[in-house]
């Protein structure tokens, strides 16, 4: 095997080794220098086990999320205390880390098959495709890719499967859980989507405060838990339960539409 060893999906590991480093290497100004990353719970990360650990997150870009959580997971694990000062870190990156994403989005450009190739376990989304509302069974390969990458190492989700706050969360996380029993660690996050654009590629505004919460894993009863009690659960874990929704000033919710429609005019032109 050697320099050719692949992983269960049959990437290469010295090849994707390689481009965790050079990503790494060009997005960590994005984070320490150009805005400021704050980070909480390092010794979450370090006490977790090689495998079978699913991490729940809300999302607000589409990479500049998931990136950050690669910095943030191999800073930790290479005795960092909430903080990715210092790039060594990634020189030998944890190769057993995968992400979920829509196939559409990771089949776009050669940029998104790179980071498709970094870990991406792509599936088809029963929802949405190519802008507009469908409705469509899950495909069962897809959850049994799911399965593998748990089976090999660590999961990171997006249960909302978009970047608009306070959507509700897909029952889908949900039978993943039941099914494979995951530790399942929740993750909160901030700044990002005032700090980069949609898609999380372009720096949009400098200066800005990025935070990432890494919480404790969380108490399920999978063999007795409800779909329905495990996604409030997470909604919960997540700060994104429709109750969040009281404690948010109103000038603040507003500000934040007002960006989000900016936005879109954007993606338009």
């Amino acid at each position: 095997m050697g320099i050719f060893k692949r992983n269960p999906f049959g990437h290469i590991l010295f090849l994707k080794k390689f481009l965790i480093r050079f990503l790494g290497l060009v997005t960590h100004a994005r984070y320490k220098r150009f805005n400021k990353l704050e980070i909480e719970g390092s010794e979450v990360i370090r006490n977790l086990p090689d495998k079978n650990v699913l991490f729940v997150s809300n999302h607000q870009t589409y990479f500049a999320d998931v990136v950050a959580m690669f910095h943030v997971f191999n800073a930790s694990l290479k005795g960092r205390d909430d903080s990715i000062k210092g790039i060594q870190y990634l020189w030998q990156p944890k190769l057993n880390i995968y992400y979920i994403a829509a196939a559409e989005t990771m089949n776009k450009n050669l940029l998104t098959k790179i980071m498709a190739y970094v870990g991406s376990i792509s599936v088809e989304r029963t929802w949405r495709a190519e802008g507009k509302d469908v409705n469509r069974q899950v495909k069962m390969s897809d959850i049994s890719s799911i399965g593998k990458a748990l089976a090999d190492g660590w999961v990171i989700t997006f249960p909302q499967g978009t970047t608009t706050p306070w959507k509700p969360l897909r029952k889908g996380t949900a039978h993943i859980i039941k099914k494979y029993q995951p530790l399942v660690v929740p993750v909160v996050i901030d700044g990002f989507r005032r700090s980069f654009d949609k898609k999380g590629l372009r720096i949009k505004k400098k200066g800005i405060l990025q935070s990432m919460v890494i919480k404790e894993p969380l108490e399920i009863d999978y063999e007795n838990e409800s779909f329905e009690a495990i996604i409030e659960k997470l909604e919960y874990a997540i700060e994104q339960h429709p109750s969040f929704l009281k404690v948010i000033p109103q000038e603040e919710l507003l500000a934040l539409e007002e960006e989000n429609k900016l936005r879109k005019f954007r993606n338009t032109n």
